[in-house]
């Protein structure tokens, strides 16, 4: 499982109690979610059709974006990989606010995606403000590796996409050199999300807010799996 389950941990604090408890049909701990793998539209999404989009986000955050996917994306079903308890129950919890039932998380390390699902079960994926690991010695940590990405190109399926945001320069530049040692083939860029020709299609989330509050411009690809 990668991470150490849940259930194990003493005196669980009010979001591992609401994990394993009140939203526990929604969020999903560590062993319950790698029962999935291959399986989500018919486990986790009542027996949903094959052919039903089931789209993933990497790191929820507060859940904004998450809660905001769901409710305008109805046909579509969507699943969130968070590790954290707090936010995790926050975006499981806004989603079902907005009274869709189309979403699910999962906590999980989403280093290790590939317990969770099989290739060419999964659609179009988000990353938005990753940890962008700023220190040299700490890139290691990044997320966003060629490696990494290979593996989640053979999730998805043809005809899908990959977004990635982040406020951090460095972290861009690295991402995008990462992508292009892949299969992915980039259909949009800009180093100013907010005054792009997608800045009207775009979310704002909380992250965002805040950086846009200081002046400090969005960085923005999508990439299409052909």
């Amino acid at each position: 499982m990668r991470v150490r389950p849940s259930h194990e941990i003493d005196k669980p604090n009010s979001y591992i109690q609401a994990l394993h408890g009140e939203y526990a049909d929604w969020a999903y701990a560590e062993t319950k979610a790698v029962t999935m793998k291959g399986r989500w539209r018919e486990l986790a999404f009542s027996s949903a059709p094959e052919s039903m989009p089931l789209d993933l986000e990497i790191g929820t955050g507060n859940g904004f974006f998450f809660a905001h996917r769901a409710a305008t994306q109805s046909s579509r079903l969507l699943v969130g990989v968070e590790l954290k308890f707090k936010p995790l129950v926050q975006s499981i919890r806004r989603a079902l606010v907005n009274e869709s039932r189309n979403a699910r998380i999962v906590r999980y390390h989403a280093g290790f995606i590939d317990d969770l699902f099989v290739p060419g079960e999964i659609n179009d994926i988000f990353v938005h403000h990753p940890d962008p690991w700023e220190r040299p010695r700490k890139h290691k940590h990044r997320l966003i590796k060629r490696e990494y990405l290979n593996r989640l190109y053979e999730l998805q399926r043809a005809g899908s996409t990959f977004e990635f945001k982040t406020d951090s320069r460095d972290y861009f530049e690295w991402a995008k050199r990462e992508f292009e040692g892949t299969n992915y083939i980039l259909e949009r860029y800009t180093e100013d999300l907010h005054s792009s020709e997608w800045a009207t299609m775009n979310y704002v989330t909380h992250f965002e807010r805040i950086f846009m509050q200081k002046g400090q411009p969005i960085y923005y690809m999508r990439f299409e799996r052909r």
